[in-house]
Parts: structure tokens; sequence; C-alpha cells
């Protein structure tokens, strides 16, 4: 069965100055959040596989919805990372079935190999909870300059029998980056982690 979706919301973040100075270019960060039904809300079930069928819908289109966006070519991603905030009435396992299984394999789809784990976050809270949607390099785990996070809100979610999906996608790492470690432009793209 198909995501109920309540509503999309996606924004973008573009920073053009940090520290008095100049970013170029510019690092630009784009949201989507899908605000869906939780069928398993107020109960209790072993199978949750209709949830995981959720996610391996949304992963798709929120990650597409991203890249558009960003205006840019799939293959231009740099960082992406995904997250989950489920109503009181649903549990984080929810969460969990949404996101882990199948939401990344369309996500990695929408941004072109995706070698690298997607990092993730969930929580349970009510309307207007945030949460933290953590970041890192699509190909290379340890790309230190990418590791990252994007606050993800929706004033009216998630009502007690939702859930909020949220799937960040970036064309870049942070502002200024100058902590060392292995560069964006050395990466082999092998294994997930170099």
């Amino acid at each position: 069965m198909p995501a109920k979706i309540r509503k999309i919301i996606v924004q973008t973040d573009e920073v053009r100055m940090e520290m008095g100075r100049e970013v170029v270019p510019p690092v630009r960060k784009a949201l989507a959040m899908a605000v869906i039904d939780n069928p398993f809300a107020g109960r209790y079930a072993d199978n949750l596989d209709e949830l995981v069928a959720m996610g391996e819908e949304l992963g798709g289109l929120l990650g597409a919805r991203c890249v558009a966006a960003l205006g840019i070519e799939p293959g231009q991603a740099h960082s992406y990372g995904k997250a989950a905030i489920v109503g009181e009435a649903g549990e984080l396992e929810h969460a969990a079935a949404i996101l882990h299984p199948k939401l990344g394999a369309p996500l990695r789809a929408a941004v072109e190999k995706g070698a690298a784990l997607v990092p993730s976050s969930k929580k349970r809270g009510g309307l207007g909870t945030a949460i933290d949607v953590p970041l890192g390099h699509k190909d290379a785990a340890y790309v230190r300059s990418h590791f990252d996070a994007m606050e993800a809100r929706v004033s009216d979610a998630p009502r007690a029998t939702e859930i909020v999906v949220a799937v960040v996608v970036t064309d870049g790492g942070r502002p200024l980056p100058r902590i060392g470690g292995l560069q964006a432009s050395d990466i082999q793209g092998v294994d997930g982690l170099r």
C-alpha cells in the first residue's frame, strides 16, 4: 500500500558568507519532508512490512525532490541523510522500519551511486518537533568536510497518528572546512569509506 501523504515540504538553505568570508561556491542543502499516516499508530504489530514499503517509496520521491530543489544533476550531489519523527501513538520501531531496510536504495539512485551508509536519526514527538538530519558524503564516510546536519521541522506535524519523514541532499560540504582528513577530490568510492 502506498504512503498516505498529507503534505510534502521542500526547502533549501544556501550559505554565502561564513565568519565574514565569502563561501565560493555557496554551500546548498535541500530538505524534503513528507508527513504520512502511520498505519500502526496505537497498536502493536510484529510485521512492519507496510512501513518498509513506504520507506522505499519515500526514498526515491524525497531524494528526487531534493535534487530538483538544488537544480543539479543527480551525480552532482555530495551528501545525504535521513530522519523520521513518529507521533505519540507510534513507536521508534515505526521510524526504523521506514528508514533502514529499503529507503536507502532509491535515495542512492536519486543521487547516483551513494556507496556510503546514509546517516540517520529518529525520535518521537508532537506538533512542531524538530530533528537534526545528520549528513555524510554519499560516496565516502571518511570525508570530514561533509560531516554536518540540517534541522527539519513541520509546524503542524507529526499529529499523534503521523510520521514525518525527512531527506536532505547537499551540493557541497560545510562552509570553509579545515579540519583535514580525506578530501572529496581524493575519494575512491569503492567501499563507502574512502
